[in-house]
């Protein structure tokens, strides 16, 4: 394959056209704009070794590739991640005082369940409802599903239905 002359300067225009939404998109998903910046380079850094052939469909890849990337954080840093947030719930709770330390423990038993119910979900429905939450287009949920465009808004109600469903279950079983 001959190499590409021209690739250094369509590579410079995709980085300035897509950076600020890839940013923005791992951003929104791991919360931590230092760490995201980094997982954005890497992001990148693979457009660059090993770009996709159609160049004109590079948002679309680079979504895919962002979605890898944030998984493969996610994995690593997730018993990290379990520990901090441990570390930070006790410390909230050790600073408020009585009253607002039964809102504190109220909305920590609200997080414990909404996980547990997300964690009864199908892998494709709790990745389908967190997406939407943060904010994610059909388009680019049927892209990091890889579904097609057409079946994400009945994938959705079928995912916010079931949701409910065990919602329900859940607080029946606490009475």
């Amino acid at each position: 394959m001959m190499p590409n002359h021209d690739m250094p300067a369509r590579f410079q225009a995709l980085f300035r056209e897509h950076y600020p939404v890839v940013l923005k998109k791992i951003t929104s998903l791991i919360g931590d704009r230092a760490a995201a910046e980094d997982l954005t380079q890497e992001v990148f850094l693979r457009l660059y070794r090993n770009p996709p052939e159609d160049l004109d469909r590079a948002g679309a890849w680079l979504h895919r590739v962002l979605t890898r990337i944030v998984y493969d954080h996610y994995r690593k840093s997730g018993r990290q991640q379990e520990l901090t947030e441990k570390q930070m719930n006790q410390a909230m709770t050790d600073e408020q005082t009585y009253p607002s330390n039964e809102t504190a423990v109220i909305q920590s038993w609200e997080r414990d369940v909404v996980r547990n119910v997300l964690n009864k979900l199908s892998e494709r429905d709790r990745q389908a409802l967190l997406l939407k939450e943060k904010g994610y287009s059909h388009a680019e949920i049927a892209e990091a599903l890889q579904v097609n465009p057409k079946i994400v808004g009945t994938l959705l109600m079928r995912a916010a239905s079931r949701f409910k469903k065990n919602m329900n279950a859940e607080e029946a079983m606490e009475q």
